[in-house]
């Protein structure tokens, strides 16, 4: 069974629970992992934008950074972690890493994309994907309601302040360790025991620089820093996340794990052959709780959606 909770955006209030939402995504890079920057141009991402709105999508999460594994990500000059970030960042780039975007450029990617949006469609409900505090500031300026920060606000020392400001919705994303690092991070035993433990240390923070409650929405961060085996352990064990009392987002879409499930002839399956195994586990994700789907394929996500609603509403009955 689903709680309902009351989301405060600032400017208006969403409802979560009484039906699964849908989180289109929005990539305005040329990097990016699920369509190899095929939305770097405004236009075509304001066009793929108000498509997914008419395709059903709730919100839609426009992003000006990739985060794929391999990337180096920093925070904003000025702040405690993006000196130390940086010089991660510098140490990092002999490693094939793909290069950090400073909050300037991020901004002239998505600024456009936010305005022409909203001049559009005004009521349409918009996030903003980024770890930087300055990036996320300009965003709700320019119209987003929005903050979904991968780093659970750990990547910039100025982010939970900045979000207690500005009084938006945000998600808190756990993330394990910096994309650059990823592929060496060692196993962990219980990766939901650490998944949990770190989304409340994270959460506390939060609230102790004045971030309210009900601001808040958590996601485990599948593929964030975890490995092909401990994806499954987080679809399996889903349920238990509803333990923090906060409602639930979650992104599977066209994952890598996926594709190494569907593998043929030694070959991971290709980004564009995973959208039958994301409704699998979106579906899954549905059932044990969750109240947004963050998604590439809105349409057939919406579907999937309205069928695990259903058999939800049939339980609750």
């Amino acid at each position: 069974m689903r709680s309902v909770f009351q989301w405060n955006l600032g400017s208006r209030v969403l409802e979560l629970g009484r039906r699964t939402l849908i989180m289109g995504v929005v990539n305005v890079t040329p990097d990016s992992f699920s369509d190899s920057g095929l939305y770097f141009d405004p236009e075509k991402a304001v066009a793929h934008a108000l498509a997914l709105l008419d395709a059903g999508a709730d919100i839609i999460d426009i992003g000006g950074e990739s985060t794929r594994p391999g990337t180096v990500v920093g925070a904003a000059e000025g702040t405690v972690v993006g000196t130390a970030v940086r010089a991660t960042a510098a140490s990092s780039q002999t490693q094939t890493s793909l290069p950090f975007v400073d909050a300037a450029d991020e901004l002239a990617r998505v600024l456009p994309v936010i305005t022409a949006v909203k001049k559009q469609r005004p009521q349409a409900i918009l996030s903003i994907d980024t770890y930087k505090a300055a990036v996320a500031r300009a965003a709700v300026q320019a119209g987003a309601e929005i903050v979904n920060d991968v780093s659970g606000f750990q990547w910039d020392a100025a982010m939970r302040k900045t979000l207690a400001e500005l009084k938006c919705g945000a998600v808190l994303m756990h993330t394990r360790g910096r994309p650059e690092l990823w592929r060496s991070l060692r196993p962990v035993g219980d990766i939901m025991l650490l998944v949990k433990r770190e989304l409340r240390q994270w959460t506390e923070q939060a609230q102790l620089d004045g971030v309210k409650r009900n601001q808040l929405v958590l996601d485990p961060g599948f593929g964030f820093g975890k490995s092909y085996a401990a994806n499954y352990p987080l679809l399996r064990q889903f349920t238990e996340l509803q333990e923090a009392g906060l409602p639930l987002l979650a992104g599977t879409s066209r994952k890598s794990f996926i594709g190494r499930t569907l593998a043929s002839n030694g070959e991971d399956a290709p980004v564009n052959r995973r959208l039958y195994g994301t409704l699998a586990t979106e579906t899954a994700l549905i059932l044990a709780g969750v109240h947004i789907i963050r998604t590439h394929d809105v349409a057939a996500s919406v579907e999937a959606a309205k069928v695990a609603d259903s058999i939800l509403d049939n339980q609750v009955r």
